[in-house]
């Protein structure tokens, strides 16, 4: 239903300022554009779809053969104790587990063609225990936010945007955007679990945060330590290792258990390609309400009316011209990169904005096309508070993003 409401909202905003454009300023222009934006945005959804297609093939094909190799069982084991108590509402065993720490590790990573495969894996996993098939479940939603919330270790798409755009050191980013992320992963967290009710006072659970904590620390410890042009070599090198380093340990696992591998790999990619031709709409329908909005002007008034509060209020506005990546961010990957690469290319790569602007490219994920994708995938058409907790996620990550960079950079 969330959706459903966003979608009018965007097309009827959309309207009333085009027309206020029109009758009020006499843009012959603003029509055709948002028409004009229709068509593209149509065919961006389908491109993606299509390039989707590939990368679900191959993923879910090798996560068939991690499945029949036993893979699904050993991360359960790993992390059941922590996803039995976030996840009441699914088994310590459930076949979900296993490509949830899977997209969640590729997140982390910076892997985002890795990461899609294993979430929509494991929503397929999800629906099928799921009572109610046109209403998100608990479980649903929990995976959702946290995935939007892009927990990220090695932000390599952000830095190697940087180092096109002449950054002195590309990488000077990591520490904020680690630290923003982590922010939003946690906020994230507790709005769900206010929603549902989930207690996380308990030991287990506090247990695997400090752990993870501990590793955020670590890892933002040994990066402190090296110069900072090794830093981007060494995080692409290692994030690709273990990529495909898990590969090869899920076909090692289907040989030890005499599962045939070829033939497993097939029966996972058809999946891959039949998931890949049913998100076609879903994702055609958002990012078409995404474009009308944004080509109206309603992005830009939006940012104006921030801008003017935050003057009438004394505050700092040296970050406002970096605004349209983060509002863009929940939007669109794709246009919030876009935002970025702009800012970058206006004010420098090292220029304040520049800094901002790939501190909050980096912080958040892309909540409605996530939400479009995920759900669209298995069908869900109710997404209850799934689009409120991950923009509380969004906010969350966006505000740190942008205090992060002030820490560092001002």
């Amino acid at each position: 239903m969330a959706l459903n409401y966003i979608w009018i909202f965007f097309f009827i905003i959309a309207f009333v300022i085009g027309l206020i454009r029109l009758l009020f300023f006499g843009d012959m222009e603003v029509f055709p554009e948002m028409v004009k934006s229709t068509f593209d945005s149509a065919e961006t959804g389908f491109t993606i779809s299509l390039g989707l297609t590939g990368v679900l093939t191959l993923w879910l094909g090798l996560m068939k053969i991690g499945e029949k190799g036993g893979v699904v069982k050993i991360f359960a084991r790993i992390v059941g104790p922590f996803f039995s108590r976030i996840f009441p509402d699914l088994p310590k065993d459930h076949p979900a587990f296993g490509p949830m720490m899977m997209n969640i590790s590729a997140n982390m990573l910076g892997l985002d063609n890795a990461a899609t495969p294993m979430g929509l894996k494991a929503m397929e996993e999800m629906q099928k225990t799921n009572k109610d098939k046109d209403t998100a479940s608990n479980a649903m939603i929990m995976f959702l936010v946290l995935n939007t919330s892009g927990l990220t270790i090695i932000p390599i798409s952000v830095m190697v945007y940087r180092a096109q755009m002449g950054a002195a050191n590309p990488s000077d980013i990591f520490l904020p955007i680690l630290l923003a992320t982590f922010f939003s992963t946690i906020a994230g967290l507790l709005a769900v679990a206010w929603f549902q009710k989930i207690n996380l006072l308990n030991k287990v659970v506090l247990a695997y945060l400090g752990g993870l904590l501990a590793l955020v620390i670590g890892i933002i410890y040994y990066f402190s330590t090296i110069p900072q042009e090794q830093i981007t070599l060494i995080s692409t090198i290692a994030s690709n290792l273990v990529l495909f380093s898990v590969m090869i340990l899920f076909i090692l696992l289907a040989v030890r258990k005499k599962v045939n591998v070829y033939e497993s790999f097939i029966e996972g990619a058809k999946e891959g390609f039949q998931i890949a031709i049913r998100i076609i709409p879903f994702l055609v329908a958002i990012l078409v309400a995404i474009g009308v909005f944004r080509s109206s002007g309603a992005m830009d008034m939006l940012i104006e009316g921030i801008r003017w509060i935050l003057v009438s209020l004394s505050v700092d506005t040296s970050f406002i011209e970096a605004l349209p990546t983060a509002l863009m961010k929940p939007l669109s990957g794709s246009g919030a990169r876009g935002m970025m690469v702009d800012a970058m290319n206006t004010y420098g790569a090292d220029s304040f904005v520049g800094r901002v602007a790939s501190t909050v490219q980096g912080a958040t994920d892309t909540t409605f096309y996530i939400i479009a994708v995920y759900f669209g995938s298995v069908g869900i058409k109710n997404t209850r508070y799934a689009v409120t907790a991950g923009l509380i996620a969004d906010f969350a990550g966006i505000i740190a993003a942008i205090l992060m960079a002030y820490l560092f950079f001002s």
